[in-house]
């Protein structure tokens, strides 16, 4: 992979933004570069991951002799990533990240004093070395994301289940966390497919996930496991918090009027909830969300019920 071109130069363009000037960089540094070994070390151990938070982390670490800073953010929001390490500070550089045009996200420093001039000019030239590695983290990780989605629905797939549960209860073991899920599934819905057809299955199954994904939260994360069974994980939410939800996707679900093939179809769903018990495994929690889902099914559907 060929390393950014540093010694061409041209001033950097600005565009106006709240709190200020916020640079647009695209490996083009205002000033002569610094020693070409250093940037070229610098690249190279970048390339060497594509996990986006590990090269961002050794980033921050690499460039701390050059220029010191107790913070470094990074976002880039059409591809949801977000990153950062450290103390947020009273001063900060800023900048769009580009490559051949193409917006690569933004990138912050900051610490409690102010830059110098000196410093500004080295983050210029640094962040030359980061750009090739940061654009192959990106494109690394949409082809995860693309794999770990629903093809129908996009939601997340059966993987990216299985991952996420793993992760959220770890976290939620480790730092005595709540944990909720919610588990649910559209009622008789065997029977709109075979009254219907499988197109209208589908047009349904879409409209359900639209809704919930309207109605769960920016930190929540739905799930297809499969069929018409869908899945929600709550970070930090207790259970009355995981039926207040889960009861607010039964609500909306049950008055979506879908329009599908021609047909006004109407449909409802029953919903199983449950929170992480201490110590309790990926499978044991699972087994009891799913068993509240069958309680609701018995108690007549459409309602939702906590498991035991």
């Amino acid at each position: 992979m060929a390393n950014p071109q540093l010694t061409n130069v041209r001033p950097l363009p600005f565009r106006t933004v709240a709190g200020g000037l916020l640079p647009l960089f695209d490996g083009q540094s205002l000033h002569d570069p610094m020693d070409d070994s250093h940037l070229l070390h610098l690249s190279n151990q970048l390339q060497a991951s594509l996990d986006l938070d590990e090269i961002l982390s050794q980033f921050s670490d690499e460039i701390k002799p050059y220029v010191a800073h107790n913070y470094l953010g990074y976002t880039h929001e059409h591809k949801s990533c977000a990153f950062s390490t450290g103390k947020n500070g009273r001063h900060r550089l800023s900048y769009q990240l580009s490559l051949q045009d193409e917006r690569l996200g933004k990138l912050v420093l900051s610490r409690g004093s102010k830059f110098s001039k000196k410093e500004t000019q080295e983050v210029e030239q640094l962040i030359g070395a980061l750009l090739y590695p940061l654009r192959n983290a990106l494109l690394y990780h949409e082809a995860i994301r693309a794999a770990q989605k629903d093809a129908l629905t996009g939601a997340g797939n059966r993987a990216a289940l299985n991952e996420a549960l793993g992760r959220e209860i770890e976290v939620a073991q480790r730092h005595g966390r709540s944990l909720g899920m919610i588990i649910f599934d559209i009622d008789h819905f065997k029977k709109i497919n075979d009254t219907y057809g499988h197109s209208t299955g589908d047009c349904l199954l879409k409209a359900l996930t639209h809704t919930a994904e309207d109605t769960i939260r920016l930190s929540d994360q739905l799930f297809r496991y499969g069929g018409e069974e869908f899945i929600v994980l709550l970070p930090e939410t207790k259970l009355k918090g995981v039926k207040n939800l889960a009861e607010r996707i039964r609500r909306n679900v049950e008055a979506l009027d879908c329009a599908c093939e021609g047909n006004h179809i109407r449909m409802t769903a029953s919903f199983g909830v449950a929170t992480l018990n201490p110590d309790e495994g990926e499978e044991s929690f699972f087994i009891r969300a799913d068993k509240a889902l069958y309680k609701a099914k018995h108690a007549g559907r459409n309602c939702t019920r906590v498991a035991d």
